[in-house]
Formats: C-alpha cells, sequence, structure tokens
C-alpha cells in the first residue's frame, strides 16, 4: 500500500511503548511525523524484565543519554552476566559473562586452544572462566568502566533496573522531544473496508485518533496485531513449556552484587536482580510440575530480605506472533512475542525490533519486500534466542524431579541438535554475524551445563606446550591485575551514580 507515513500511533506504554517513542522521535524528530502515544493508567504493565545485556548500550548511546544520569533515575546496578546455580546439578554454579574468553590466537578463537590444554592437561573441571574479566570481576563483587587497550582485557556490562522507572524516563525523554501521551483506553479499531489497513483508534470518550502506521506494544493480547488483524502465533511450549513466572520485589539484603543469578529449582527457575533500591524476584515455572500457590509459597520462603508486595502472577504461552509486520502494524515487545526472561533478551528484542524497523522504515508507504525482509530478520532472531534458551534445558544431569526428567528427555530442533553434536565433536559453535549469542555464550552454556567438547581445531597443535602455558598464564595475570583495579561494585555506584534511594537506605544503615 503505497501511502505517505507521517501519522504514527503507538498503542501501548511500558518500557516497549516508550523505547519506540524515544527511539522514533530522536530519528525522525516532530517537524515531518506527529507521534502519538496511547496508554491507560488503568491498564497496568508486566514490568518483570529488569536485568539487560550489553546492546542496551547501544541504545542508551543513540538517545544520548548521561549514563549516570539514567542509572540514578532508574535506581540501576551494573550487570556483568548471569550466574547459574543448580542447573547442571545440585550444587553446581557456572557463570555466562560479558565478553570473551581469552584472546584469538593466530586467526583461532581462544577456547579452542583452551580445550586443548584441558584434554592434554586432564583437567577434570572447565575453568575456562579464569580467562575472562567480567567472570572474575563478579565473582570478587568489582565493577569499573575502562578503556579498551590492547593486551588488556575489557570490561563489558549491561544494566538491571527498575522498568518502570526506565518507562518513566523515555517517557520525559520523548515528550520533551515531541511525542504526544494520550490517556484512555480504546475500545473500537477501524479498518479500512478494503486493505483490512488500521486507518484509526477510538478511545472510551469518544475520540477517534487516525494514523498511518501502529505500533501494537499492547503487551500479551495484542490488540492490534492479533485481535484486529488475526496474525497468529507460534506456540513453542513443547520445546520450553515453562507457562507462568510469580514476580515480588523484596528489600535489599547483603553486597550489592554486579550480576543476575538464575537458581533451578523443583519446576524451573528462579531470578533475583540487585537494584539499588530493592531486589527483583521471581520464579518461573510450568504448571504442570507445581501449582500457582506452591510457586508463590516457595518464592515467598526464598528472599533474602521481606517482601516489598504481594507475589504476581504472569501466564503465558513461549514462542513469536507469526508475523512481527502485519499491513500497517508493527508488534513490539510482548504483543510480537515471549521468550522467558532466561537470558535477559526481552528488553533487547524491543530493542532491535526498533532498530530493524527504522532501518526499513516505510517513508512512502508498505513496499511488501521492505515488510517481508523485517519479519525475516525478527524470526531468525527468535529462533537463535529459543534455541539457545532450549539448551539450558535439555544439556543437564538434573533427574531429580519430573519437571527435569521431562526436559532433559524432550526432542529439541533439529538445528540445536545440530549445534550440540558438532559442539561435543568439535568444540565449533556455528555462531553467525547475525546471531545475538556468540561463541562465548555457547562455550559458557554448553560447558557450564556439562557438555565438554571431545576435540578442537588442530591449529592449536601448532603451538608446542610451553608456549600454551606462557600464554594460558599471561593471559590470566591480565585478568587478575584488571579485575585487581577495579573498586567494589556497591564502591562506584556509591561513588558516580548513587540514586535518591541508595543513599536514604545508606543513612537508614540498610
Amino acid at each position: 500500500m503505497q501511502t505517505a507515513v507521517r501519522k504514527i500511533v503507538i498503542v501501548g506504554g511500558g518500557t516497549a511503548g516508550w523505547m519506540a517513542a524515544a527511539a522514533l522521535i530522536k530519528a525522525l524528530g516532530s517537524h515531518a511525523y506527529d507521534i502519538t502515544l496511547i496508554e491507560s493508567e488503568d491498564i497496568g504493565t508486566v514490568g518483570v524484565g529488569e536485568a539487560t545485556i550489553p546492546p542496551i548500550l547501544e541504545y542508551n548511546y543513540f538517545l544520548g543519554l548521561d549514563e549516570d544520569e539514567f542509572i540514578r533515575e532508574t535506581n540501576a546496578t551494573f550487570k556483568l552476566g548471569i550466574q547459574f546455580q543448580d542447573w547442571r546439578h545440585l550444587g553446581h554454579s557456572y557463570f555466562h559473562p560479558f565478553g570473551l574468553f581469552g584472546t584469538e590466537i593466530d586467526g583461532f578463537s581462544f577456547p579452542h586452544y583452551y580445550f586443548r590444554h584441558y584434554h592434554k592437561a586432564g583437567l577434570s573441571a572447565v575453568d575456562i572462566g579464569k580467562y575472562n574479566a567480567e567472570t572474575e570481576a563478579a565473582l570478587q563483587g568489582r565493577f569499573g568502566r575502562v578503556r579498551r587497550e590492547p593486551g588488556k582485557p575489557p570490561v563489558n556490562y549491561a544494566f538491571q533496573f527498575d522498568a518502570a522507572l526506565y518507562a518513566r524516563y523515555l517517557r520525559k525523554y520523548a515528550e520533551k522531544r515531541g511525542v504526544v501521551r494520550q490517556e484512555g483506553k480504546i475500545v473500537t479499531v477501524n479498518q479500512h473496508p478494503e486493505t483490512g489497513f488500521i486507518t484509526s483508534v477510538q478511545m472510551e470518550k469518544g475520540r477517534v485518533i487516525e494514523g498511518d502506521l501502529f505500533i501494537d506494544c499492547s503487551g500479551f493480547r495484542g490488540l492490534l496485531i492479533e485481535q484486529t488483524l488475526k496474525t497468529g502465533y507460534t506456540d513453542w511450549s513443547h520445546w520450553l513449556p515453562m507457562n507462568r513466572a510469580v514476580a515480588v520485589p523484596c528489600e535489599r539484603a547483603g553486597e550489592l552484587l554486579p550480576y543476575t543469578r538464575a537458581t533451578a529449582r523443583e519446576a524451573g527457575w528462579q531470578w533475583r536482580i540487585p537494584l539499588q533500591h530493592r531486589t527483583g524476584n521471581g520464579y518461573v515455572f510450568c504448571d504442570e510440575f507445581i501449582s500457582e500457590d506452591a510457586a508463590c509459597e516457595t518464592l515467598l520462603g526464598r528472599l533474602d530480605g521481606k517482601a516489598l508486595a504481594d507475589p504476581k502472577i504472569l501466564r503465558f504461552v513461549t514462542g513469536r506472533r507469526n508475523l512481527a509486520w502485519n499491513k500497517n502494524v508493527v508488534a513490539l515487545g510482548l504483543a510480537s512475542g515471549f521468550l522467558e526472561p532466561l537470558e535477559s533478551t526481552s528488553i533487547h528484542l524491543v530493542q532491535s525490533g526498533v532498530f530493524r524497523f527504522l532501518a526499513l522504515f516505510p517513508r512512502h508507504g508498505f513496499n511488501p519486500h521492505i515488510v517481508n525482509e523485517y519479519n525475516r530478520e525478527v524470526e531468525l532472531s527468535y529462533n537463535n534466542i529459543k534455541d539457545f534458551i532450549i539448551a539450558h534445558y535439555k544439556v543437564t544431569e538434573r533427574d531429580d524431579t519430573p519437571f527435569w526428567r521431562h526436559v532433559r528427555q524432550m526432542a529439541i530442533p533439529e538445528s540445536l541438535q545440530n549445534r550440540l553434536d558438532v559442539f561435543r565433536a568439535s568444540c565449533q559453535t556455528l555462531w553467525r554475524d547475525s546471531e545475538l549469542f556468540r561463541e562465548v555464550s555457547w562455550v559458557a552454556i554448553l560447558t557450564g551445563q556439562g557438555l565438554v567438547p571431545e576435540d578442537y581445531h588442530p591449529a592449536a597443535d601448532a603451538m608446542d606446550d610451553d608456549d600454551l602455558r606462557l600464554h594460558l598464564g599471561r593471559w590470566r595475570s591480565a585478568v587478575l591485575d584488571r579485575v585487581k583495579g577495579l573498586p567494589t561494585h556497591e564502591d562506584f555506584i556509591r561513588r558516580n551514580c548513587a540514586s535518591e534511594a541508595f543513599k536514604r537506605l545508606e543513612a537508614a544503615g540498610g
């Protein structure tokens, strides 16, 4: 449909809506485009996704945000990766870091050299995390911003923040630059009688808001993409059976750690996300193996501090919308699909969706080739993340509960099975440039879960034993030197970006 796009209507606020609004107004400006966001304070947002991954720095940089101000305004902390507790077996722990293991040698990645050392030295446990600065810093509770220097490990990071405060922060940013917010509920969606394109939405009090392009950020209900356009949904429950989450914040307790913790439980897993003013907690589970009431009771009994609210139940079906862009509607956030928050990808999928859409922005209308390309890229992104998350459940030694026996024995996608087989045989992860999760992530998760490659690339044998030991020792020393110079995570926040809530807790002795 060749109609010039001038009026953009975003349906729904929350993190997805305001991330879209802020990016659109930054990229397009307000002189040629009218951008309206509709949300109702009577309709709650999910707001359980508080952890992010490093690409969010690109989004914040694109907007031109002051990082310390952003951290103060959202009660954020820094995140160096995810600690996985009890996933391989009870009592076992491993770390999925941001950043690389070691450094490339003669054009080949470090894991091949590490696993040559592992096999020839007869090591009993994989400890490749020793060669990653983010892992070492996380385990010591340290954090700092460092310059990238040749021969020295970088310190890559993301954030953990209050999602509601983040949406509020972006709202101020977007409204200041020209986005118009409309409060209220939509009661009618109007479509063109011939094309089915959405032409306008009608509010409760009768106001009609017209648009050329609509961004659906209405959450699971998918008001435009599903309820109106009947786009359809691909259900991945047979691979990812989790269909419930119970979330509750609690008082901050103990050291302010620079990482998210995911602890495997009897029928799923529990998250722990430390913020400056509180700790976010949740239990993601399958209701075929534990009831909602029992899950709530289990979570409340495993908090670090006093609960600050009643548990909130979230019900979902893991999967994705068949089309993320249908006619003149683009779905973002939960309206586009849902992959459980195990690897903190929810906010990233909003960000990547917005950036992809901006790159393909339909200024002169809705060219089907552009729409198809957008949908192809979104599908690839979801599929890559889906396989990565499934691997956490499939590759395990746990068989102590019905849930773990089920996921350990379940069939998995052929694409994932092939990747697991190749990694086991050769230490090759098969990652591609277009994929979110790269070699470091696959190596961390697969070896952490107990899948150790039986071989490595023969190029690693070109280095003699003494040189390899020397290289490993030097990089280990570089990691320790880098981390030794960092302050504690809590001290870094105290000195640079402490929120008012953080200061009040300190003043009260909390």
